[in-house]
């Protein structure tokens, strides 16, 4: 890969206008002006429509619209790439202006790697989403957990539109398991010898969680635990490993609880309840298909300069 890579960014978003304006002016503050934008859009109307036109001129965009499921946003996303290089955002997180030149110059620096991968940062009063590594270094089976989550993933294309995500797993899936898709497919990789590099420099804001924990919280902390048990089944994680992973939360609700924390406790328990879920239930056949030609057809597409 020489020069500037093309950047493919794969937004899919559903329910929210100001986060992806916000998404959208940093990818325009972007030092790196080689990108697409594939906005995947899942909401039932038009709310996007308006803001996407704003950016007219700005960069290149291409508006999809799919059935609702992170991972069928992102399966459709693959099949219209063009860039030399995938990335996955969430619709609420944003960039420094620098980002993109960033992932290029370690992709550069690691012509080896199928792709490199970064850390969440979070404002202050917000919590970060997992713990991640402060150096550099491999993504393995051992340390994905800490090295990697979707919008921190940067791919080659060559390699990322040879796999698919697993549609039963994610946000919008339909299935209990509302987390874990990309540690999923990271991992099928890693399984056939792809190798990728972490490297903490490559930092991803994330809105992050904030505020009291209240009874939805509680219950997207338990769909997303049993997302991750779900996977350490799949992958055939080693009890040992199982038991770290699972026992973790169930620590942190103890620990809660003596510090008379009712309402944190309630919070890492459901996390604990979840993983544990997730790792007994059933590993049921995977939904890895690329989008039915029906759904190509009718797809809503707009390409805005």
């Amino acid at each position: 890969m020489s020069g500037r890579p093309k950047f493919s960014i794969l937004l899919a978003t559903v329910g929210r206008t100001a986060e992806v304006r916000k998404f959208l002016a940093t990818l325009a503050a972007q030092t790196n002006r080689n990108f697409e934008l594939l906005a995947i859009d899942q909401n039932p109307d038009d709310r996007l429509k308006e803001l996407l036109d704003s950016y007219r001129g700005e960069f290149s965009i291409r508006h999809l619209r799919s059935d609702l499921g992170h991972s069928r946003a992102f399966n459709l996303g693959l099949a219209h790439v063009s860039g030399d290089v995938v990335a996955f955002p969430d619709d609420d997180c944003w960039y420094d202006p620098d980002l993109l030149d960033r992932v290029a110059r370690v992709m550069q620096e690691h012509p080896e790697a199928s792709g490199v991968t970064g850390r969440e940062i979070v404002e202050p009063g917000f919590t970060s989403g997992g713990r991640w590594d402060p150096g550099a270094g491999p993504v393995t089976r051992d340390n994905v957990f800490r090295r990697a989550i979707s919008f921190t993933v940067f791919l080659r294309r060559a390699v990322a539109t040879k796999y698919q995500f697993d549609e039963s797993l994610g946000v919008g899936a339909g299935t209990p398991w509302g987390a874990g898709e990309e540690t999923d497919y990271l991992l099928s990789l890693i399984r056939d010898g792809r190798e990728f590099w972490y490297d903490s420099s490559i930092a991803v804001w994330h809105q992050g969680r904030s505020g009291p924990y209240s009874d939805a919280t509680c219950a997207k902390a338990r769909s997303y635990g049993m997302g991750m048990g779900r996977v350490l089944r799949k992958h055939d994680y080693p009890r040992l490993a199982v038991a770290r992973h699972v026992m973790r939360p169930a620590c942190g609700a103890f620990l809660a609880l003596l510090s008379a924390n009712a309402a944190k406790a309630k919070y890492h328990w459901s996390i604990f309840a979840g993983r544990a879920m997730g790792w007994c239930g059933p590993v049921e056949p995977e939904r890895r298909s690329r989008p039915s030609e029906r759904s190509l057809i009718s797809m809503s597409e707009e390409r805005l300069p």
